[in-house]
Protein backbone atom coordinates (compact mmCIF):
# COMPACT_ATOMS: atom_id res chain seq x y z
CA UNK A 1 0.00 0.00 0.00
CA UNK A 2 1.56 3.29 -1.02
CA UNK A 3 -0.30 5.44 1.54
CA UNK A 4 -0.69 5.10 5.27
CA UNK A 5 -2.70 7.66 7.19
CA UNK A 6 -2.00 7.78 10.95
CA UNK A 7 -3.67 9.88 13.62
CA UNK A 8 -3.92 9.82 17.40
CA UNK A 9 -6.45 11.37 19.75
CA UNK A 10 -7.94 10.97 23.22
CA UNK A 11 -11.43 10.82 24.67
CA UNK A 12 -12.72 10.49 28.23
CA UNK A 13 -15.35 7.88 29.04
CA UNK A 14 -16.69 5.87 31.97
CA UNK A 15 -17.58 2.20 32.13
CA UNK A 16 -18.08 -0.88 34.30
CA UNK A 17 -16.91 -4.35 33.33
CA UNK A 18 -20.01 -6.19 34.53
CA UNK A 19 -19.20 -9.29 36.56
CA UNK A 20 -15.52 -8.39 37.01
CA UNK A 21 -14.28 -9.40 40.46
CA UNK A 22 -12.16 -6.38 41.31
CA UNK A 23 -11.97 -2.59 40.91
CA UNK A 24 -12.89 -2.71 37.19
CA UNK A 25 -16.27 -4.08 38.24
CA UNK A 26 -17.08 -0.68 39.74
CA UNK A 27 -17.94 2.48 37.84
CA UNK A 28 -14.72 4.20 36.75
CA UNK A 29 -13.32 6.22 33.87
CA UNK A 30 -10.31 6.51 31.61
CA UNK A 31 -8.72 8.97 29.27
CA UNK A 32 -8.45 6.60 26.33
CA UNK A 33 -5.70 7.23 23.78
CA UNK A 34 -6.49 5.97 20.29
CA UNK A 35 -4.25 5.48 17.28
CA UNK A 36 -5.86 4.91 13.88
CA UNK A 37 -3.75 3.60 10.98
CA UNK A 38 -5.45 3.44 7.59
CA UNK A 39 -3.69 2.09 4.50
CA UNK A 40 -4.89 2.41 0.92
CA UNK A 41 -3.67 1.99 -2.62
CA UNK A 42 -6.19 4.59 -3.79
CA UNK A 43 -6.67 8.29 -3.14
CA UNK A 44 -10.26 9.43 -2.70
CA UNK A 45 -12.38 12.51 -2.36
CA UNK A 46 -14.19 13.38 0.87
CA UNK A 47 -17.24 15.29 1.96
CA UNK A 48 -15.01 18.39 2.17
CA UNK A 49 -13.15 18.11 -1.15
CA UNK A 50 -14.41 16.60 -4.40
CA UNK A 51 -10.99 15.69 -5.80
CA UNK A 52 -9.33 12.33 -5.19
CA UNK A 53 -6.46 13.63 -3.07
CA UNK A 54 -6.67 11.76 0.24
CA UNK A 55 -6.88 8.27 1.73
CA UNK A 56 -9.60 9.56 4.07
CA UNK A 57 -10.35 12.76 5.89
CA UNK A 58 -8.56 12.89 9.26
CA UNK A 59 -11.77 14.08 10.89
CA UNK A 60 -13.51 10.89 9.78
CA UNK A 61 -10.86 8.90 11.63
CA UNK A 62 -11.26 11.11 14.71
CA UNK A 63 -15.06 10.79 15.00
CA UNK A 64 -14.80 9.18 18.46
CA UNK A 65 -13.07 12.29 19.85
CA UNK A 66 -16.33 14.21 19.58
CA UNK A 67 -18.64 14.62 22.54
CA UNK A 68 -21.28 11.90 22.92
CA UNK A 69 -23.98 14.47 22.01
CA UNK A 70 -22.17 15.04 18.68
CA UNK A 71 -21.94 11.34 17.83
CA UNK A 72 -18.58 10.55 19.43
CA UNK A 73 -17.46 8.78 22.59
CA UNK A 74 -16.11 11.67 24.66
CA UNK A 75 -17.83 11.79 28.05
CA UNK A 76 -19.92 8.73 27.20
CA UNK A 77 -20.96 5.92 29.50
CA UNK A 78 -19.66 3.07 27.34
CA UNK A 79 -22.02 0.48 28.81
CA UNK A 80 -24.92 2.40 27.24
CA UNK A 81 -23.33 1.82 23.82
CA UNK A 82 -21.61 -1.56 24.18
CA UNK A 83 -23.55 -3.35 26.92
CA UNK A 84 -21.88 -5.29 29.71
CA UNK A 85 -18.65 -5.99 27.83
CA UNK A 86 -16.51 -2.87 27.80
CA UNK A 87 -12.98 -4.21 27.83
CA UNK A 88 -10.25 -2.57 25.75
CA UNK A 89 -10.61 -5.46 23.29
CA UNK A 90 -14.33 -4.84 22.78
CA UNK A 91 -13.86 -1.07 22.53
CA UNK A 92 -11.06 -1.49 19.95
CA UNK A 93 -13.26 -3.76 17.83
CA UNK A 94 -16.15 -1.29 18.08
CA UNK A 95 -13.90 1.60 17.03
CA UNK A 96 -12.60 -0.43 14.10
CA UNK A 97 -16.02 -1.43 12.78
CA UNK A 98 -17.64 1.96 13.31
CA UNK A 99 -14.72 3.82 11.71
CA UNK A 100 -14.75 1.61 8.60
CA UNK A 101 -18.54 1.95 8.40
CA UNK A 102 -18.25 5.73 8.48
CA UNK A 103 -15.47 5.78 5.87
CA UNK A 104 -17.31 3.43 3.51
CA UNK A 105 -20.54 5.37 3.96
CA UNK A 106 -18.77 8.42 2.54
CA UNK A 107 -17.43 6.63 -0.57
CA UNK A 108 -18.92 6.95 -4.03
CA UNK A 109 -21.21 4.22 -5.37
CA UNK A 110 -18.42 2.81 -7.55
CA UNK A 111 -15.88 2.60 -4.71
CA UNK A 112 -16.38 -0.28 -2.27
CA UNK A 113 -13.24 0.55 -0.32
CA UNK A 114 -11.92 -2.99 -0.75
CA UNK A 115 -8.31 -1.81 -0.57
CA UNK A 116 -8.70 -0.11 2.82
CA UNK A 117 -6.79 -1.67 5.72
CA UNK A 118 -7.42 -0.27 9.19
CA UNK A 119 -5.69 -0.95 12.49
CA UNK A 120 -6.92 0.51 15.78
CA UNK A 121 -4.82 0.77 18.94
CA UNK A 122 -6.40 1.90 22.20
CA UNK A 123 -4.61 2.65 25.45
CA UNK A 124 -6.68 2.31 28.61
CA UNK A 125 -3.74 3.39 30.76
CA UNK A 126 -0.33 4.86 29.96
CA UNK A 127 1.26 1.42 29.65
CA UNK A 128 -1.59 -0.95 28.67
CA UNK A 129 -3.17 -1.07 25.23
CA UNK A 130 -4.94 -3.29 22.72
CA UNK A 131 -4.67 -3.45 18.93
CA UNK A 132 -7.43 -4.64 16.59
CA UNK A 133 -7.44 -5.25 12.82
CA UNK A 134 -9.04 -7.71 10.44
Amino acid sequence: MPWKLVTEFTFDSAHVIVGYDGPCGRLHGHTYRVKMELESSTLRSSECVDRAIMVADFKTLKWAKKDIDAGGLDHAYLNDLLGDDTTAEVIAQYLYRETLRRIKQSLSENDLGDDLKLKVSIWETADSYCEYWE
